[in-house]
């Protein structure tokens, strides 16, 4: 079953090495959790027009346990999320050039 390209891309990822890393033309993004390298790689030129991927890298984030802040004895479970380090060889994104670094 193929998922549509819109569907793919579910947001960027802002952090601090997100941010680095766009410097040197690689976008960070979380993607669906059953999405593909290829995939990814249409959903990015389709999303975003003048852009051209040279490498998708595909990050599976683990789910962590957390503690609950008050009694330090119940546990919770922060799910798990898939992302995709995307270079570039040509374009720029622009959601990552207003954010300062």
């Amino acid at each position: 079953m193929t998922e549509h390209l819109e569907n793919i891309l579910r947001r960027p990822i802002i952090s601090e090495k997100s941010i680095r890393l766009a410097k040197e033309s690689q976008y960070t993004f979380e993607v669906l959790s059953n999405a593909n390298k290829i995939q990814v790689k249409h959903a990015v030129e389709k999303m975003f027009e003048n852009v051209k991927v040279a490498h998708v890298e595909i990050v599976v984030a683990t789910p962590k346990t957390t503690r609950s802040l008050r009694t330090r004895r119940q546990r919770s479970r922060r799910g798990g999320y898939k992302k995709a380090i995307v270079k570039l060889s040509k374009g720029t994104i622009p959601i990552f050039e207003g954010v300062k670094g």
